[in-house]
């Protein structure tokens, strides 16, 4: 097909079998784009373009597009797909600007290590994270701050929220507005009547994506990005729990714990473990009650070591 134009620029808002639907911030259309052939040539260690990425792209003559060129990412989150040529990178999500993790405070209980391991993964992959605290009516407001409210000390906002009786909806809204966030959260914790109070129809509409990527590996899956009406981009991400720190050595684990990263420079050895070592000063930290126990057992769940 001819191109008709020059190139323009937009944003991957769905992406499904090497077909990219792409917004033109220019003129606020929507074209499917197919990647060019020369973008594809040579080896590749991951996904050439994804949901979240801005892109170059020509209009062709029968209203498709093809594109040129993905411009570079300041994120992304990111997991290993194995297969027989090697270890390949797919991109979950492109150009968050922060994650936001929905725990019920009750039914379910609320997996705090789950939870830890999100947040390293977070860490790791340098993405702003929030903690959404819902259900908050099963315990009462002070009981959820005894189980949430040492995280905004290590530097993760905590937002209390009830879908059922509609509090804390407008915090959450404002959290969301204007950014590219990636959701996500067991299931059961009332994420979706979260969204609805959002925004009307959008726990639906993330709910229908989160169903069809869980289906399983005969299903072709597709990721979305869905629109806010105050601006800003909402993108279900499951699959967090089966993320692995694929790029990282045990030793540097610590670094990916705020409260114990600033520690570890005062370890009586440079190759502390942590674990059992005399003048170890994360150890030291967990007797004063400066690092959490509940904490310090995530990092070495993580670490492999407990």
């Amino acid at each position: 097909m001819m191109t008709t134009s020059e190139a323009l620029t937009g944003l991957i808002i769905r992406a499904q079998s090497g077909f990219f639907t792409v917004l033109a911030s220019e003129q606020s259309i929507v074209v499917t784009c197919q990647l060019r052939g020369k973008l594809k040539q040579g080896p590749r260690l991951g996904d050439l373009a994804a949901v979240g990425d801005t892109v170059k792209f020509s209009l062709l003559s029968d209203g498709s597009g093809a594109i040129e060129e993905i411009l570079p990412r300041k994120s992304a989150i990111t997991r290993i797909d194995p297969r027989p040529q090697g270890d390949y990178r797919q991109i979950l999500l492109a150009n968050p600007d922060q994650a936001v993790f929905v725990f019920a405070c009750a039914n379910p209980e609320p997996k705090l290590r789950m939870l830890d391991r999100f947040l390293v993964i977070a860490e790791k992959q340098k993405i702003p994270a929030v903690i959404v605290a819902n259900k908050v009516e099963l315990i009462g407001l002070q009981a959820a701050r005894e189980k949430f409210g040492f995280y905004p000390a290590l530097g993760y906002a905590v937002i209390y929220t009830s879908a059922k009786e509609q509090t804390g909806v407008d915090d959450l809204r404002q959290t969301l507005a204007g950014k590219l966030s990636a959701l996500a959260g067991p299931s059961g914790v009332g994420k979706s009547s979260l969204l609805n109070l959002v925004q009307p129809g959008l726990g639906i509409a993330v709910g229908e994506i989160s169903h069809a990527l869980n289906k399983g590996k005969h299903t072709t899956n597709f990721r979305q990005l869905h629109p806010l009406l105050g601006g800003g981009w909402v993108a279900d991400s499951p699959g967090w729990k089966s993320l692995a720190l694929w790029d990282t050595e045990p030793e540097e684990l610590d670094a990916y714990f705020p409260e114990l990263a600033p520690l570890v420079e005062n370890c009586q050895f440079s190759d502390c473990g942590h674990t059992h070592e005399p003048g170890c000063a994360v150890l030291a930290a967990i007797q004063t009650g400066q690092v959490r126990p509940e904490r310090y057992d995530s990092y070495l769940k993580l670490k492999g070591s407990g």
